[in-house]
């Protein structure tokens, strides 16, 4: 049934069939991360990335546990993908404005996805 969620019982999320048009209202776009910095503040070890989409969307920044497997300095330059129609978040003192996606490893430590190539920053992911 449409809308009702089924437990996965090997990640432990909801599965929930969504439409095409639902889809399409998630905003992905692929950007160019141009500077990263520690962040003290968070509950959890984390960087404050700014992250250039282009004209169209220009420079936003977001917070991401992305610690155990990057630095700083070796995330400058890297192409990402990230949500770019949530709404601002407050991350204690931080104004995250876009969600960078990324997927556990065996761990559940945070890898980063970006296209395997290449390409023009604010890219829609389609």
């Amino acid at each position: 049934m449409r809308g009702q969620g089924r437990r996965r019982p090997w990640t432990g999320a909801w599965q929930v069939t969504i439409s095409f048009d639902e889809f399409l209202k998630v905003d992905i776009r692929v950007g160019r991360i141009t500077a990263a910095e520690t962040f003290p503040q968070a509950r959890k070890p984390a960087y404050k990335l700014t992250i250039d989409f282009g004209p169209e969307i220009g420079t936003k920044r977001s917070s991401a546990q992305i610690t155990r497997h990057y630095t700083p300095e070796e995330l400058i330059g890297r192409q990402v993908m990230a949500v770019v129609n949530f709404p601002p978040r407050q991350i204690g003192p931080f104004m995250s404005e876009v969600l960078t996606l990324g997927v556990p490893d065996e761990s559940g430590e945070v890898v980063l996805i970006g296209p395997g190539q290449d390409v023009p920053i604010g890219g829609r992911l389609f």
